[in-house]
């Protein structure tokens, strides 16, 4: 269960609890040589089979279960193990806020009059003698104001009741209380992951938009693939089990009951060849800002390029489409008045994901100029220029209420976000 607690204003989360519930299992087979109590073999990565925590990228591999099969081909019983892995708590041990309030309110006192009047501001025209005072915000900030200001006391009631509940239930706790944790500090290894460098390669393979190879169904349970096999195929694991793939050297967990394509969105086709239309599409786009020109850490892109994204070929009727967005009004703009309607999506709500601690604080100040401690997604159906199928006819889809809060602990890996799948969010 996703869901903690449930009130008017939105949703209480717990994103840990989520992923540890996909049931990252490994079914391993192995051919005891001595005694039957003593482990025989290691599991995958050269962890110890049987009492031991050790860690792999974000998760944990925490207990083995063994069980004895009947003999095989060369007359020896088998045993099977069963290994567990969960996701790292220490991910979301977030119990401060990443900016001291205090600290906060220092910075923000030679701008506390503008703060006070964003609509007097807005309305002050650029004259010779206010002109060094009207400098102090661009206008891409003063509209930030302006839209902070609309929801900011729904930010703060709705947050503040979901806490509430959840400090009650013991969900949250206040840091006098703090949990027992882990005590070695948690950080995953700089080259953690190189799947970038496969997304990148990519963009430098154009024939690969032309081929039309079969769906690569994972059957064995660790599984090497190469680069040209993920960027000209969709991989999928049927199986009820969690497999192993390894690419480029490094293994990675695939949950039961899930499909990928590794891909650059210049290279699309082949998730477009299976055929598959979707009833929930989710965008998380990386979204160009400052911070990112001058880091260099990732690649952005541009709004020509997230409009070539193929919404329409992969959404069903009444698709519900989920993008998250920065909080910068040009992007928001971009989503609900140009980007969905080349996709045919009407927008039908917007939603804030709340960033808190584990005791119930904004991450940022509320009232931050600079960083929120929430985040928008904006929600839109699919509708179709003509009219849909009799097979239709009898599927009611409920509106989705406006303004809807999912408050949650984030986790500490970069831009992860909270999950939309599930209990009560699933309903739409």
């Amino acid at each position: 269960m996703s869901v903690v607690h449930q009130l008017p204003p939105g949703w209480l989360l717990d994103h840990l609890s989520f992923i540890n519930k996909i049931n990252y299992q490994l079914h391993q087979h192995h051919k005891p040589c001595c005694s039957k109590n003593e482990p025989t073999a290691s599991a995958p990565f050269g962890f110890p089979v049987k009492d031991s925590v050790s860690s792999f990228g974000g998760s944990t591999f925490i207990a083995s279960d063994s069980t004895t099969k009947p003999e095989n081909d060369d007359g020896r019983n088998s045993e099977m193990f069963i290994q567990k892995y969960v996701f790292r708590a220490e991910l979301f041990d977030v119990t401060k806020p990443y900016i001291i309030p205090a600290v906060h309110k220092e910075c923000r006192q030679s701008k506390e009059d503008l703060m006070d009047g964003v609509e007097k501001e807005i309305s002050i025209s650029i004259t010779q003698k206010k002109r060094k005072r009207c400098v102090a915000f661009n206008q891409g900030e003063l509209d930030a104001m302006e839209y902070h200001t609309k929801i900011r006391e729904l930010i703060l009631d709705g947050s503040s009741q979901l806490v509430q509940e959840g400090l009650k239930s013991g969900f949250l706790y206040p840091l006098s209380k703090k949990r027992d944790k882990c005590s070695e500090p948690f950080t995953l290894p700089v080259d953690a992951c190189n799947l970038s460098e496969l997304c990148e390669m990519a963009k430098h393979l154009p024939s690969l938009n032309e081929m039309k190879l079969e769906t690569l169904q994972l059957m064995e349970d660790d599984v090497s693939v190469t680069e040209q096999d993920l960027l000209s195929r969709v991989v999928e694991n049927n199986s009820s089990f969690t497999k192993v793939i390894t690419i480029m050297g490094q293994k990675y967990l695939l949950p039961p009951k899930s499909s990928f394509l590794l891909s650059d969105i210049s290279c699309m086709q082949p998730l477009l060849n299976c055929g598959k239309k979707y009833d929930v599409i989710v965008i998380d786009p990386p979204w160009q800002n400052k911070s990112v020109k001058r880091s260099n850490r990732y690649s952005y892109l541009s709004p020509f390029q997230i409009k070539q994204i193929p919404i329409p070929k992969l959404a069903a009727p009444d698709c519900l489409v989920i993008t998250w967005v920065t909080n910068r009004q040009k992007h928001l703009r971009f989503v609900k008045e140009e980007l969905y309607p080349f996709w045919s999506v009407e927008v039908v709500a917007e939603w804030h994901w709340v960033k808190i601690t584990s005791s119930g604080e904004f991450v940022f100040p509320l009232d931050s100029p600079h960083k929120k401690p929430y985040e928008g997604l904006i929600l839109g159906r699919v509708r179709e220029k003509t009219a849909l199928p009799l097979r239709n006819a009898d599927i009611k889809v409920l509106p989705i209420p406006d303004h809807k809060l999912i408050v949650s602990v984030p986790c500490t890996l970069h831009s992860h976000k909270p999950p939309l799948a599930g209990d009560s969010l699933s309903s739409w």
